[in-house]
């Protein structure tokens, strides 16, 4: 169930929102007049939403390839990136 808190706590409570923001993974619903308008979370959690958007942005990149057939052989893709690591010394 999402935390949810009126604005006016944002103001007055401070660290409490901080030490619940710090406490959850999930954001802090903040409400203005009855209605939602923010959603706060630490830095943290933050970090880790971004990290876990990136993942899954890749993966869709990765399966793209594969039902374009953007995709090449294990051993192929492993002799270059070995030429790259000795800048193309064989």
């Amino acid at each position: 169930m999402p935390t949810i808190r009126p604005s006016t706590d944002l103001r007055n409570n401070y660290n409490e929102i901080s030490t619940l923001c710090q406490n959850s993974k999930e954001p802090i619903f903040i409400t203005k007049n009855g209605h939602g308008d923010l959603a706060v979370m630490s830095i943290k959690a933050y970090e880790s939403l971004i990290n876990k958007m990136e993942l899954y942005k890749l993966i869709d990149e990765g399966l793209h390839d594969l039902e374009t057939g953007n995709v090449r052989e294990y051993s192929a893709a492993m002799k270059e990136i070995r030429e790259g690591l000795r800048g193309g010394r064989s």
